[in-house]
Parts: C-alpha cells; structure tokens; sequence
C-alpha cells in the first residue's frame, strides 16, 4: 500500500508514515499538504499521512482547512508520536559559529525556550520541513547554520546533533491522521470527526449542538473553531467524539444534528489511538 507523506525524508509525517506500518519502498514523499491528498484522489498513493494538532503550538489550520474546504477524502486512521527535537548542523560546526537556525515553523515554535535561553541572538529562518533544514544545513556544509529536526534527518544526511531534546515539553506529541478515499470499519473502539456551521448566530445555538452529543453521553476528545473563509465571525465547529458514524446511536445523533446546524460535515471514523498508553510510556 502506497502511503503519501510529507518530505523530504526524515520528517516527522515519516516517522508517522513508518508507523503506519509499511515499509520505505512503500512511502511517496510530497513537497505540500495539498500534494499529499492529491496524491491519494488521483490514486498516485492510497493513503496520505498529515498531522493535525500538536500538543504545544495546537491545531495544524492546513490539514483542517484541506478537511473542510477541499478534499473528500476521509479520516481512516489516526497515530500520536512523542516529538523529539535536535539541533543539528555540518560536522564540525560548533555553537558558538551558529548564526541562523532553521526548521519547520512548528519546529522553531516547540523550542522557542531552548533558542531564547541558548541561541538568543541567532536568526530564526522557516522552511517547508524539518527534514529538508536539516539536508540543506548538512549538505551545503555552512558553518554559520543550524537545523532543529529529528535524529533521523540527522543520521540519513550526515548531520552531527550538537543538541538533543530541546523541545520546550518532555510531553510534546504531534496527532496525525491517515486520510484515505473511505474511512475505517467499526471496531467498538472508536472515534468521528466532524464540522458543523449553525444556522443563525444567536444565543444557544452552539450549545443546542453540542447538548445533543452529551446527552447521548459521548465524550468529547476535541472542540475547536475555524473560519468559514466566508464572513468574519462565521466559523466552522470542530468535534471529535468516541463512537463510529454507523453505530446506531451515533447515527441517529447525527441526524439530530444535521437538522439543527447550518451545514454539517463528517469527516470520518476511525479507530481511536490508546492516548492513555503513550501518556504513561513518555511518564515512565
């Protein structure tokens, strides 16, 4: 099975790729989100690999936005990887002769404690990956550069880790979701995303929603807003909920719901991933 992920090699949506369960030769990496589930809607790849939120800088808007605004594909899957984060640069190149440091966004912003305390005067500069700062800071063999990614990046591209763990949190962990062209089969141990718009924004409207999920006695994992994209002020509602859409319960909640929002979207269901068990490993 062909699975799409962000590339180059190295990246995290790699590690989370691996851990899918296919192995390299399975793997198509893409430069963007929007390449990854056009790889999937043309059949260049089967499933596509993104992440959503991250426990520190919260949700990834792209992934959402691709979700609402874009893809029909749906959640099948959903992996949470401890985010382990590395200083990395050219063999040889010390910390004092580092003048700029680059990653992701994301990356900088998960170690914005370990730069202000370490690294307070050098230039923080944004790339596409954490993986392609790291081939990019290595390969040029610039002594005045740095790249913050994973030990992976590190050992595929010659880089030599100056520092390790340098992410704000020891708890950092990033959620990704594996989108396919259908979502997963019940499995009695799962979870449904979803998006809805009400239809007026009065007082309660949000809440008569939301009412109807807890009164089914769901539990809620995730709640969260993003714009319409068509008027300031209109948002879509974000909900992520344990049970599959064909359980009956489920089902019939969803009717309830689609009657009293504007719009509803449903994203998918999908086997929930044992949070609990990794909260107790990174504890440990």
């Amino acid at each position: 099975m062909k699975t799409a992920f962000l590339g180059p090699r190295g990246t995290f949506s790699e590690e989370a790729a691996l851990a899918r369960g296919g192995g390299e030769a399975d793997l198509v990496a893409f430069d963007s989100f929007p390449a990854l589930t056009s790889a999937v809607e043309t059949g260049l790849a089967e499933e596509a690999v993104l992440p959503i939120e991250n426990s520190i800088e919260g949700a990834v808007g792209t992934t959402l936005d691709l979700l609402i605004h874009e893809t029909p594909l749906r959640i099948r899957g959903e992996l949470v990887l401890p985010v382990r984060q590395f200083l990395i640069t050219a063999p040889g190149v010390t910390l004092e002769e580092i003048a700029v440091v680059v990653s992701h966004p994301q990356g900088l912003a998960q170690c914005r404690r370990f730069l202000e305390r370490c690294l307070p005067r050098v230039e923080q500069v944004a790339a596409l990956s954490t993986a392609g700062a790291v081939k990019e800071a290595v390969e040029n063999g610039v002594r005045d550069r740095a790249a913050i990614g994973t030990l992976r990046a590190a050992q595929l591209y010659g880089g030599s880790v100056l520092a390790h763990d340098i992410q704000d949190a020891r708890t950092n962990v990033t959620r990704f979701v594996v989108l396919g062209t259908e979502d997963a089969p019940p499995t009695g141990d799962d979870k449904t995303s979803i998006g809805f718009t009400v239809k007026q924004n009065v007082p309660r409207a949000l809440h008569a929603i939301l009412t109807e999920i807890s009164d089914e006695g769901l539990q809620m994992t995730k709640i969260e807003s993003r714009p319409t994209k068509g008027w300031l002020g209109d948002y879509v509602f974000l909900v992520d909920f344990e049970g599959h859409r064909l359980d009956p319960n489920v089902a019939a909640l969803l009717g309830r719901i689609r009657a009293k929002a504007g719009t509803l979207g449903v994203y998918g269901s999908y086997p929930r991933f044992p949070l609990d068990s990794l909260r107790d490993a990174i504890a440990g």
